[in-house]
């Protein structure tokens, strides 16, 4: 499995995690083999986020060959988007799991949760996806 975790610059495992995935320096992408153990790590950038570019990050992901996102929160176009590309969004809250590594450790032991339709932000301004 391919998963992504928005992160902040230099990225990688011990970076720490991006409360927006939208606007992230860049996504930490993790391959996990049948067992949960990591293969790889690599660090994707993020494209540009102008005004209705919530999208971009989904194509960057989807070009990446990215399988699940872990984020702590996100809006509804991104979320239907992810949904269309065939990427599992996942939960993960941002103030238990600080880094990159506390968020795929979570991840890999099967306790995050996927994130639902009625989870999303819904623009009232105190959203940090």
């Amino acid at each position: 499995m391919r998963v992504a975790i928005p992160a902040v610059n230099p990225g990688g495992l011990k970076a720490v995690r991006s409360d927006h995935f939208g606007h992230c320096d860049l996504f930490t992408v993790i391959d996990l083999d049948e067992s949960g153990e990591t293969v790889n790590i690599e660090n994707v950038d993020n494209g540009k986020h102008e005004a209705g570019g919530c999208m971009v990050p989904v194509q960057v992901l989807k070009d990446a060959g990215v399988e699940a996102i872990v984020v702590g929160g996100m809006g509804a176009r991104p979320m239907q988007g992810f949904a269309e590309a065939g990427i599992d969004v996942y939960f993960a809250d941002r103030n238990r799991f600080v880094t990159v590594e506390e968020v795929l450790l979570q991840f890999i032991k099967n306790k995050l949760p996927l994130m639902h339709p009625d989870q999303v932000c819904r623009g009232s301004g105190n959203c940090h996806h």
